[in-house]
């Protein structure tokens, strides 16, 4: 089982094997159906999830060794604590399902409906337990093939419940029944599959006539110089240099998170001098920067509006504290928050890091109004939840943008799988989705899913682009998650009263 969910990060970017997670999540559910207790259910789960993370998320481990100030055994054995928490939830699934379908486990198998929903509800409890980390969620493999198309009108979640279904339909070829029993659940899997790309003429939005320029600059800015204080005026005077030729051309421009080094109380002269810069070029320019109040010793991760509000404004609109800006809501354990932090921090240099005791920004926040137009915005692994999205989506929204800082992960398909990502939040929603990094990968995403340009990594770069807009909702936009959460509650809840009975 560990080598079928190993097998897993093969059908992520940058590799895109789609088709792989229908066959190991086959292999899973007809292991299922040869274990005689729960316990073996769980087991099998576990030892699936344990190849799925440990291979999937390697990435984190570099950022762990390299930043994080540990002994190789120490950053391994923290790395072995993470996957083997992220496994929990696949042994949930399995456990949940074995246990619930009781007729259908004695006769050898068990019911793609009620497996899908056991890990559709698995995957949840992954998505907000200890703030959640739903990455790799097996959704995202289909972000550009096989049931993309399905996006705008059930979601990643929706998809990752079909993809469950189909497995275990799959697995049932290989169980004991009826032939027909055996062989109609797959013809139907296939079918839904084989659906998919007809589903585009109802996808609920249409490209406008409306459009904007869009600057996005790259400046790869090693991240072991990022916060050096010798450093903060040389890495704002690149970013300013790089934008100077382009600004005129541009309606908004849009630096990293936290691209100014400097403390927002502390970069005003700076940020009042790139205000007027921007106003006078008739552009707004949007940037991640770090604020911190002396009174209350609060600090947030900010994304921050100067220039142009609107397109009629008289004056670049930038002041120290106003309100047009965004603050990180979902806040990354130990990079960002400590908890138990006064225990933890003595313990080791990764739970004392710079600039991790952050203050959590409100959950549903305004959209960013940058010259006319309105971003929603998302900082880091914040574009990975899809109903924090949702509940800052609004009629109005033009974009969905998206700042990070991918330096922490080096050379790894971290950033890969954090674009694609990035992709399936434009395909939900219906609108283009902006995603400007320090040192890769900047991109431009179609409100389609689909890559209009992207900058190479680690290169200091700026991207240009005129992006279309997009007007309409999409079926997802409008109710989300919640008739698929519906339809698991009663799946799970009728296996449950069989049980009993």
């Amino acid at each position: 089982m560990t080598g079928a969910g190993a097998l897993n990060t093969l059908a992520f970017a940058p590799f895109t094997l789609w088709w792989l997670p229908f066959f190991t999540l086959a292999l899973l559910v007809v292991m299922l159906g040869h274990v005689s207790h729960w316990r073996q259910a769980a087991l099998a789960g576990f030892c699936y999830g344990l190849g799925w993370f440990g291979v999937g998320i390697s990435w984190v481990h570099v950022s762990i060794d390299q930043f994080g100030g540990l002994p190789l055994i120490a950053s391994l054995g923290l790395m072995a604590l993470l996957v083997a928490y992220l496994a929990l939830f696949p042994a949930l699934a399995a456990a949940l399902s074995y246990r619930l379908d009781n007729r259908r486990r004695l006769a050898g198998y068990v019911s793609p409906l009620l497996f899908a929903a056991s890990w559709v509800g698995a995957e949840w409890l992954r998505s907000f337990l200890l703030t959640g980390f739903p990455w790799l969620s097996l959704g995202y493999s289909q972000s550009a093939a096989g049931l993309a198309d399905y996006a705008p009108l059930i979601g990643e979640t929706g998809i990752t419940f079909i993809l469950a279904a189909s497995a275990a339909a799959l697995a049932r070829l290989y169980q004991p029944g009826p032939t027909m029993l055996r062989v109609a659940p797959a013809v139907l899997a296939a079918l839904v599959i084989a659906s998919s790309p007809l589903l585009q003429t109802v996808k609920g939005w249409q490209y406008s006539d409306r459009n904007a320029r869009l600057v996005m600059v790259q400046g790869n800015i090693k991240q072991e110089l990022r916060w050096q204080p010798e450093q903060e005026w040389p890495t704002m005077l690149k970013y300013l240099d790089l934008t100077r030729p382009h600004f005129s051309s541009a309606d908004i421009v849009i630096w990293p998170e936290a691209a100014i080094p400097q403390l927002e109380p502390l970069a005003e002269a700076f940020l009042d001098n790139l205000n007027k810069a921007a106003f006078y070029n008739d552009a707004a320019l949007i940037t991640g920067i770090l604020d911190y109040n002396l009174k209350t010793e609060q600090a947030w991760n900010n994304l921050i509006v100067l220039g142009k509000d609107t397109a009629q404004a008289s004056a670049g609109h930038y002041f120290y504290g106003h309100a047009n800006r965004f603050s990180k809501h979902h806040l990354l354990p130990i990079g960002e928050f400590v908890p138990f932090e006064n225990w933890l921090r003595a313990l080791a240099p990764i739970f004392d890091l710079p600039m991790s005791s952050f203050t959590r920004g409100s959950y549903v926040q305004p959209n960013l109004l940058a010259n006319d137009y309105q971003l929603l915005s998302a900082i880091c692994f914040e574009i990975a939840f899809p109903r924090q999205i949702r509940a800052n989506f609004t009629a109005d929204t033009d974009f969905i943008l998206t700042v990070s800082n991918d330096a922490w992960f080096g050379d790894s398909i971290g950033p890969h799988q954090h674009l694609q990502i990035a992709r399936m939040r434009a395909k939900e929603f219906g609108k283009p989705v902006l995603r400007a990094t320090n040192n890769g990968i900047t991109a431009t995403i179609n409100a389609d899913g689909s890559i209009r340009q992207r900058l190479p990594q680690f290169a200091e770069a700026v991207l240009l682009d005129t992006v279309p807009l997009s007007s309409g909702r999409t079926w997802y936009s409008r109710f989300g998650d919640w008739p698929l959460a519906v339809c698991c509650l009663f799946l799970l809840a009728l296996a449950g009263f069989r049980l009993r009975r």
